[in-house]
């Protein structure tokens, strides 16, 4: 699948367009694939690693993710083994907190 990536604190010249393995989903998660996804002022702050305290949170001098995105709205695709609120067809909309919804497929909880 195709996402949105970054290797590196910065501005949106950091981000790169590329070929990843599809999310595997987790007991508690279901995969969605996406049909939407917005940039807010969050996104921007995570990207740059800003307020320098959240690097606490992301990774101290480069992020422990690549992924970028935290708004998602998409159809499930399959969902974890513990999922009893969603069904694979169903229609979501959410935010995905330090997630990478700037892609093709996102695993959320």
């Amino acid at each position: 699948m195709q996402a949105i990536v970054r290797d590196t604190y910065g501005s949106a010249d950091v981000l790169e367009l590329e070929e990843i393995d599809r999310p595997v989903v987790g007991d508690d998660e279901v995969l969605l694939r996406v049909h939407g996804s917005s940039v807010n002022m969050a996104d921007r702050l995570i990207l740059r690693g800003e307020p320098y305290v959240l690097r606490l949170m992301l990774g101290l001098f480069r992020p422990r993710s690549r992924g970028v995105g935290q708004d998602v709205a998409g159809r499930v695709e399959a969902v974890g083994s513990n999922v009893n609120d969603w069904v694979v067809g169903d229609e979501l909309y959410g935010e995905v907190t330090f997630g990478a919804t700037w892609a093709e497929y996102v695993a959320a909880p």
